[in-house]
Parts: C-alpha cells; sequence; structure tokens
C-alpha cells in the first residue's frame, strides 16, 4: 500500500508568509484536512495545489473564510452539474445514433 507524502502545516505557512491561524480557520471549518502527529500539524500533498488557491483567495483577493466557504460550496456544485450534464449528453447520444 503507497503511503501519500505528508507537509508540515508550519512549514508551509513560513514559506508561503501566512498566519498559522488562517490554515487552523480553514481546518475549523472543514475546508481542508490535517492529521496531527505530537505537535505538529501536516497534511496531504494531494491538497497542497487546493490549499495554495484558499490562501490566494484570501491574502491576493482579500475574500474573507466566510466568503471562500461559498466560493467553495459553489464551485463544487459548478462541477458537479457539469459532471451530470457529461452524463445526460452522454445518454442523450444513445439515442440519437438510433
Amino acid at each position: 500500500m503507497q503511503t501519500e507524502e505528508m507537509i508540515i502545516i508550519n512549514e508551509f505557512c513560513i514559506h508561503h508568509n501566512i498566519d498559522p491561524g488562517f490554515i487552523d480557520a480553514l481546518k475549523n471549518s472543514g475546508l481542508i484536512e490535517v492529521t496531527i502527529t505530537g505537535e505538529k500539524l501536516f497534511m496531504p500533498e494531494s491538497q497542497l495545489p487546493y490549499l495554495e488557491k484558499l490562501v490566494r483567495l484570501h491574502y491576493e483577493m482579500d475574500i474573507n473564510l466566510e466568503g471562500i466557504e461559498t466560493i467553495t460550496y459553489l464551485l463544487n456544485r459548478m462541477t458537479d452539474m457539469q459532471q451530470q450534464i457529461m452524463h445526460l449528453n452522454n445518454r442523450l447520444l444513445i439515442y440519437e445514433n438510433v
């Protein structure tokens, strides 16, 4: 079984020059998942692009946590609807080719 690489949250905060409290707020709101080992917080490397997107929304676009939650919810809904449309288009093609 493969294990996923983990990133230390504190090092991520230092590298991106952000407040660790922001990461804690994201964790408390359920936007990211972290693992606690000892006194250090870790996150899967696969979540890195998503976390960087959230950081840009907050620090570069000055969007508060509630706005980030709303944007994330709407983007997820849009992705779900796009998948549903693609599924329905594929089903429709079956009937058009008959």
